[in-house]
């Protein structure tokens, strides 16, 4: 009897343990979990947005059908649509409730000049030589609405008060819509603002990404003839040369953090006439805007050397810059703990073939699709990558940002597989997933005041006493420029 005993006593300590450890595991959030409902239920209608926005195939300033399709899905859900904002007919505002907090979700939906593609894992125009959303941008701005949808919903019910408010925003891929959007004072009042972007795995974006500046140099000569009479030219294409040979020559003394690129956009017409004329466009960037600025004045000043030797005209007009992101890591530890609660993407067998198709097209290693969650990483003094109006956003409001896997891992973006990825089911999959996290992030926000508090503390800290600016020239956006 006394054996028994030992061991049913025995069996009772080596359990309570873990008995301990169920009990002390955190309760479901109900918000969070309504939030997730919310999207699946909403799924099938973003999917059929994304994929229509998809197939619009438009590009910055023109995205007339994507803008309207987005916020007259945000008008059939409830919200309050304002169009046109800040000066960009393709830009809207779509808003829920009242009071505060206010908090922000942003999201893009331009594509790409030449990218268009079939849903397929191999190149494969779907229009020859029409754009396509090479940077998945059309799933970015459908899994932010429906983020929006699902917090919209919970106000509606009281479950949350406050205001949601989803900013529909163009021109992302080259003239930086967010920065007119800014101009105009349309995120002023927002307490925290919210963002992904489409990616080849699934994380907490924590890095700076580039700053950088766009702008146009031109030179004007003389026509003449090439052959009867050259002596009576002066070629814009000598100088476009000249001009783009210094720059050349200027990497080797620059740090390793610039880069610096340039689009000949005209550098004369035929061959047999000394072109009077020639156009490129210059980006230069740098992982601070304090890096920047140095770069951009000199390579603007080079211009005038080339045309002087060139024996012509010059003139360099601003279009555009963007500031680097200032990380908020408050915001972004809460959004980790909602990653690594909803866990990775599972995915098929067909899409994982898909995907090891389209990196075996593309030269890359065949290990399919990855969204594992990874601890958060250390955010690095120099990150490289991309750049985004994001940053210039981060600058005005504390902005937490994600990235959710929605093409293979290793995929060249802004490329045909990215165009392939979106169109199909590992695009939504990174959609949904993303509105899921977006939502259930806003939760923690409306919930915790202390948290928003926190979010604010380090934002005043890290930004110090800089004053932001736009790099943008006066006037209205540049609408009809086209690429």
């Amino acid at each position: 009897m006394r054996k028994i005993y030992l061991s049913a006593l025995g069996l009772i300590l080596v359990a309570s343990p873990l008995l301990a450890q169920k009990k002390a595991a955190p309760k479901p959030d109900p918000l969070k979990q309504s939030v997730q409902q919310t999207i699946d239920s909403r799924f099938a209608d973003m999917t059929e947005l994304s994929d229509k926005i998809w197939a619009f195939e438009e590009i910055a300033f023109q995205e007339t059908q994507s803008s309207a399709a987005l916020s007259a899905y945000a008008e059939h859900l409830g919200f309050k649509v304002t169009r046109g904002v800040g000066e960009i007919p393709t830009a809207f505002v779509a808003e829920y409730g009242s009071g505060s907090p206010i908090i922000g979700i942003m999201g893009e939906f331009d594509g790409l000049p030449g990218l268009s593609q079939n849903k397929v894992p191999f190149k494969s125009p779907l229009h020859e030589g029409a754009p396509g959303h090479g940077c998945g941008h059309n799933l970015f701005g459908v899994a932010s609405l429906g983020a929006a949808s699902a917090i919209k919903d919970l106000i509606a019910e009281g479950k949350l008060k406050g205001t949601i408010r989803f900013y529909g925003t163009p021109a992302e891929e080259k003239y930086f819509g967010k920065l007119w959007m800014i101009r105009a004072g349309l995120m002023d009042d927002v307490d925290v603002m919210m963002d992904w972007h489409p990616a080849d795995e699934t994380k907490t974006e924590v890095q700076k990404g580039l700053a950088l500046v766009d702008f146009i140099v031109e030179f004007k000569g003389q026509a003449a003839h090439a052959s009867g009479d050259p002596w009576n030219g002066r070629s814009a294409s000598d100088a476009l040369e000249l001009y783009t040979t210094g720059i050349n020559y200027y990497r080797e003394h620059i740090k390793p953090t610039v880069r610096i690129h340039y689009h000949i956009q005209d550098g004369g017409q035929v061959v047999n006439v000394v072109p009077d004329y020639s156009r490129l466009w210059v980006r230069v960037r740098d992982t601070s805007r304090e890096g920047l600025l140095p770069v951009w004045k000199q390579v603007e000043k080079m211009a005038e050397g080339a045309a002087i030797m060139a024996n012509v005209s010059h003139e360099v007009k601003l279009v555009s810059g963007v500031h680097e992101i200032l990380v908020n890591r408050t915001g972004s530890a809460v959004m980790q703990k909602n990653l690594e609660n909803l866990g990775p993407i599972s995915y098929t067998a067909e899409e994982q073939e898909f995907a090891k198709k389209i990196q075996e097209a593309t030269g890359k290693p065949q290990i399919g699709l990855v969204s594992q969650i990874k601890p958060m990483e250390e955010t690095q003094e120099h990150s490289m990558g991309g750049s985004t109006d994001v940053g210039d956003v981060s600058w005005v409001v504390p902005t937490i940002r994600m990235g959710a896997t929605t093409a293979p891992n290793g995929t060249p973006w802004h490329s045909w597989a990215v165009v392939a990825s979106g169109g199909m089911s590992i695009g939504h999959k990174g959609m949904g997933y993303a509105a899921k996290a977006l939502a259930m992030t806003m939760v923690d926000l409306y919930q915790n005041e202390a948290l928003r508090n926190e979010i604010k503390a380090e934002f005043k800290q890290k930004k110090g006493d800089y004053v932001y600016k736009g790099i943008i020239p006066d006037g209205p956006p540049p609408l009809k420029a086209g690429y």
